[in-house]
């Protein structure tokens, strides 16, 4: 008698597969998932809804039905003048340096491999804030290059080229995180200890002004700064939206990037400099405001849980977190105004302190 018990395995067919909706454009193609989809929703709202709120804010307050009819076209001339003229330029400004930071940090830390990359580490706004404050102390404001360039002009070559010397000494035959980290720490003590001689060496009077721009700040932001800014982002922030497929597949290593038929040093190349551009226009506008690149898009990275930060998603994350910080700068201490760096470095610095102390225990980040 055979007592030894038979499992019969019935094959049913393969398991049905779950077909995400996508959108086709041509060769293009994008999948959607359900939990990114609705966080961007819920975002874009908590963002329109921080900047009515924002637009109400000051001497003159305004309810937000008040300014949504401002926004609408009707409202009083004052409540025009007060929303139009003195506070839409500067909000529109924190939301366009808070996406263009966000961005950049998500194209970082997705192509390096590490979650502690973002400009603010690898030395891009120092590196903007060395410049600016050289060009102040050393040339005045009166002439030479901020005659005809300006300060946003100067900023952005010193972001761009400090950028530029951190992939350049980082790289060799492929891309080390480890490596682009001690380079961009390396590189930004050395715009951090320039810019402390040169406004230590400096005229008092160069010195405080380079020390106020230093600090990151939207007040005073108009048009002019907002227009230069909006086109840069419309003209990169499409194409850079529709490489996030080749993004995604340079999270992975070299070999299986190779696999997969992905060119990975130009890919690399033309993503990381993009994200320096994005990081040094946002810096010329505002000054250096740190951690916003590199908070929001790990805080995007664990809402969508997702292997790599989404990036619609950390831009308003990252707009949010700037035009909040503005908002608690311009309404926490009454008429003492705090520039909104301040505010984003009190909030990211300890979020850093935990990234840091999660990968020492060896967590996944």
């Amino acid at each position: 008698m055979n007592h030894s018990a038979r499992t019969d395995v019935v094959d049913s067919g393969p398991l049905p597969s779950v077909r995400r909706p996508a959108l086709r454009i041509g060769a293009f193609s994008m999948a959607f998932r359900a939990r990114p989809l609705l966080l961007v929703i819920v975002a874009a709202l908590v963002l329109a809804l921080v900047f009515v709120v924002g637009l109400g804010l000051g001497a003159f307050r305004l309810s937000p039905a008040e300014v949504m009819e401002v926004l609408l076209g009707g409202g009083h001339p004052a409540d025009r003048l007060a929303v139009l003229e003195l506070r839409l330029p500067r909000a529109v400004a924190a939301v366009l340096v808070g996406a263009a930071l966000g961005l950049s940090g998500a194209i970082i830390q997705t192509v390096a491999r590490n979650p502690l990359a973002s400009p603010d580490i690898l030395g891009v706004t120092w590196g903007a804030g060395a410049a600016v404050t050289a060009a102040i102390v050393l040339g005045g404001t009166s002439g030479g290059i901020l005659a005809t360039t300006g300060l946003p002009g100067v900023a952005l070559a010193g972001g761009l080229l400090a950028g530029l010397a951190v992939f350049g000494l980082t790289y060799r035959d492929g891309l080390d995180s480890l490596r682009l980290l001690l380079v961009g720490v390396g590189v930004m003590a050395i715009a951090s200890s320039a810019t402390v001689w040169l406004l230590s060496a400096g005229d008092v009077n160069d010195a405080g002004r380079a020390l106020i721009w230093l600090t990151g700040s939207l007040n005073g932001r108009g048009w002019n700064d907002v227009v230069p800014l909006a086109i840069t982002l419309a003209i990169l922030v499409p194409p850079t939206l529709i490489g996030s497929r080749t993004l995604g597949a340079l999270q992975f290593d070299d070999d299986t990037v190779h696999a997969i038929g992905v060119r990975v040093t130009p890919a690399r190349g033309v993503l990381l400099l993009a994200a320096v551009i994005f990081a040094a226009v946002a810096t010329a506008v505002a000054g250096p405001i740190q951690f916003v690149a590199l908070c929001a898009p790990q805080i995007a990275l664990r809402l969508a849980r997702m292997p790599r930060p989404p990036l619609v998603l950390s831009m308003l994350l990252a707009a949010v977190l700037v035009l909040a910080a503005d908002l608690i700068s311009r309404a926490a201490f009454g008429t003492a105004e705090l520039p909104v760096g301040i505010v984003t470095a009190v909030l990211g610095a300890p979020y850093l302190i935990y990234l840091i102390t999660r990968r020492r225990r060896g967590d996944t980040v």
